[in-house]
């Protein structure tokens, strides 16, 4: 720095001079360790401004979190904790004590114990999962419950080495799926089905499906019941918006059993009317060419993945159903009879989109009269 080393000897581990009849201490200069970043899902400490100004201006927690861009909870869960004894809220402490609890880097229960690392590996690499090892180290060290790491642990000291202590050669060596990094876990509510083979996309529906002009046109779905097990068929013709519904038998939805249920409720219209089907993606029609060559249909059109929009009456509709089949519920209770009523009560409700009709009435005017009696 161009300084004499002296000084230079100083500045480092500091001295206390006498200069003038002054005793003067000059500190050491140390190195400031950088402050680990704060993560943007955490309030930094200009934003603890703002509901500390906010508050006692008579703002609700609602109001002060639309200001901050956060949820109302963030807002009210920050002042609660914040604030001292008095109830004051003070950014600085408030930061103060977000930032202090924060999870730091540091060494595993295995890396600081070299007789627990050596026992874990040595489990491991008999081909013990970290399930068994966790399990295992109750009955090896029975009155140490400081030795009992959960399998959690245990996976997270295979994966991260530095971390845990094991070798790195373990996790390609011992762990069932031979893997040296751990895989992101899938939504456990998403679809793991593949798509139906041999649909036909809905690109290729007839052009005069798009519109609502022509009658026997309609949409299909399922609403499902409590543990995905139980369902109702759903069925919507576009221009009449007149709803039919399946019940499926027990707790029951498999493609065999949609397939019946398509097949019973749209059999018994004139062919006029069971132009075309549109569906989801779902597994439950897979059985899409049985249904259609039942129904006399040219196929069953699928909609593109994550479409609802795309079937609108018959989303349109489930929702209206859902006012007798609440979500989280069991279906497969429901008797036929109170199946038929829910169909009637629904098809009776005068529609805007009809102009004040009702699915019924429109339905109605498309069969025309019944045949007259022969005495």
């Amino acid at each position: 720095m161009g300084i004499d080393p002296r000084a230079g000897k100083r500045w480092r581990n500091g001295r206390r001079l006498a200069s003038g009849g002054r005793v003067v201490d000059l500190a050491p200069v140390i190195t400031p360790v950088p402050a680990k970043p704060c993560s943007p899902r955490r309030l930094s400490e200009g934003e603890r401004v703002q509901p500390a100004d906010l508050r006692p201006e008579g703002r609700g927690v609602r109001e002060i979190g639309t200001l901050m861009a956060r949820s109302p909870s963030t807002a009210s869960r920050e002042l609660r904790r914040g604030a001292d004894e008095p109830g004051r809220f003070r950014p600085p402490e408030a930061h103060r004590r977000a930032m202090g609890p924060r999870r730091l880097h540091r060494a595993g229960r295995l890396a600081g114990d070299a007789v627990l690392r050596d026992w874990v590996a040595g489990r491991l690499l008999a081909r013990w999962s970290p399930e068994q090892v966790a399990r295992g180290l109750r009955r090896r060290f029975p009155g140490e419950p400081g030795r009992w790491p959960c399998a959690e642990t245990v996976y997270q000291a295979a994966y991260r080495p530095d971390l845990g202590g094991l070798p790195r050669e373990l996790p390609g060596r011992v762990l069932r799926l031979r893997r040296r990094r751990r895989l992101r876990r899938r939504d456990a509510r998403a679809r793991r089905a593949g798509p139906v083979a041999g649909m036909t996309p809905i690109g290729e529906r007839p052009a005069e499906a798009l519109g609502r002009e022509q009658p026997g046109h309609w949409e299909g779905d399922l609403i499902v019941g409590a543990g995905h097990v139980s369902a109702i068929v759903t069925l919507v013709e576009r221009t009449t918006r007149h709803a039919l519904l399946g019940h499926p038998p027990g707790a029951r939805r498999d493609s065999a059993t949609v397939r019946d249920a398509v097949v019973g409720a749209l059999g018994a219209l004139p062919p006029g009317l069971r132009r075309t089907l549109t569906w989801d993606q779902g597994a439950e029609m897979a059985r899409h060419a049985e249904v259609a060559a039942a129904l006399g249909m040219g196929a069953v059109y699928f909609c593109d993945p994550h479409s609802p929009w795309q079937r609108p009456s018959n989303e349109n509709t489930n929702g209206l159903l859902r006012d007798y089949f609440p979500k989280s519920t069991d279906l497969s209770v429901h008797s036929e009879e109170e199946i038929a009523d829910v169909r009637a009560g629904l098809n009776g409700r005068p529609r805007r989109a009809l102009g004040w009709d009702t699915p019924a009435e429109r339905l109605a005017t498309l069969l025309g009269p019944p045949p007259a009696l022969r005495r």
